[in-house]
């Protein structure tokens, strides 16, 4: 498809809005502008190549033949737009958006105190950090930077692996004095657990509680680890918390540390389009260096 009609990149900027989010509402806030706006700007490109590229429903908006093939070359667009517009100062000091797409315990807990230490160092940097449950697509853009339990899943992405990290069950003190003693692994399953919604799990990783036995059952339900942590804190029974999460909370006492421990691990993903962005190559830098300098957090019971 030609490109010679089409008016500028910001169109096909818009266009890529709608394609990943699939209606003008959802498209207007992902580029900081109205619903009318997109719609317009749509409207021109669609009329500058002189073809439909969605079909409009109640459902929203769904890409036309002619929409998909434009799909593949406005994204090579993209990526050759933010590599160089990224890439082009001479100086140190970098500037733009990033977007860290990570799970609710490193990105809040972890990230989040720490990421000013960045901005503050480039004042033209923005940082997003999107700290929640779910899995994050590189390739529509939805980060920029994934950290993820697992390696990536997704073609054409540049993957680190942050650090292992280990798990250890956990209770409050007034739960623990108040309940019946734990001396081997073997009584964890007459206690109650706070846990993750089994069928709702995003990554295969965070099913724990098979560790504790056949007996282990969760009476209190989540998909928020920090939710999790604070039932637990407020006496709800025990759980399986990663120690740099319990680090942050001293009411967590940690059950049988030198018995059982669970590890895993943080892995870092970028599209290959991006690696070479001077603010995403800056961000990805500092989130190594921050864990890198908190190695003995990620190993102990807290």
């Amino acid at each position: 498809m030609s490109l010679k009609r089409t008016r500028n990149w910001d169109d096909l900027r818009y266009f890529l809005a709608v394609a990943r989010t699939g209606t003008l509402t959802a498209a207007a806030v992902q580029t900081g502008t109205e619903h009318t706006t997109v719609a317009r700007r749509i409207l021109a490109l669609e009329e500058g190549l002189d073809r439909r590229l969605f079909h409009k429903s109640n459902l929203g908006y769904a890409l036309t033949e002619a929409g998909e093939a434009l799909l593949g070359t406005a994204e090579a667009m993209e990526s050759a737009f933010v590599s160089g517009s990224a890439s082009g100062g001479t100086g140190r000091s970098v500037s733009g958006t990033v977007r860290i797409g990570a799970p609710d315990g490193f990105g809040s807990v972890f990230l989040a105190p720490r990421m000013h230490r960045l901005t503050q160092a480039h004042p033209g940097l923005e940082v997003e950090i999107m700290a929640t449950a779910r899995i994050f697509s590189l390739s529509k853009r939805e980060a920029d930077i994934v950290v993820s339990l697992s390696a990536p899943q997704q073609a054409r992405v540049v993957t680190r692996r942050l650090t292992d990290y280990r798990l250890f069950v956990y209770g409050s003190k007034g739960y623990l004095d108040a309940a019946e003693p734990i001396r081997t692994v073997a009584d964890l399953g007459r206690h109650p657990f706070v846990s993750y919604i089994e069928d709702m799990l995003f990554a295969r990783e965070l099913n724990y509680l098979n560790v504790i036995g056949p007996g282990a059952s969760a009476r209190l339900r989540s998909t928020n680890l920090l939710a999790q942590v604070h039932a637990t804190l407020a006496g709800a029974g025990l759980c399986i918390v990663p120690g740099f999460i319990a680090a942050a909370h001293p009411g967590l006492v940690p059950v049988l540390p030198d018995a059982l421990s669970l590890t895993r691990a943080f892995h870092m993903h970028i599209h290959e389009d991006h690696r070479q962005a001077a603010h995403i190559r800056e961000v990805a830098a500092f989130i190594v260096g921050a864990v890198e300098a908190a190695q003995a957090l990620f190993s102990r019971a807290g």
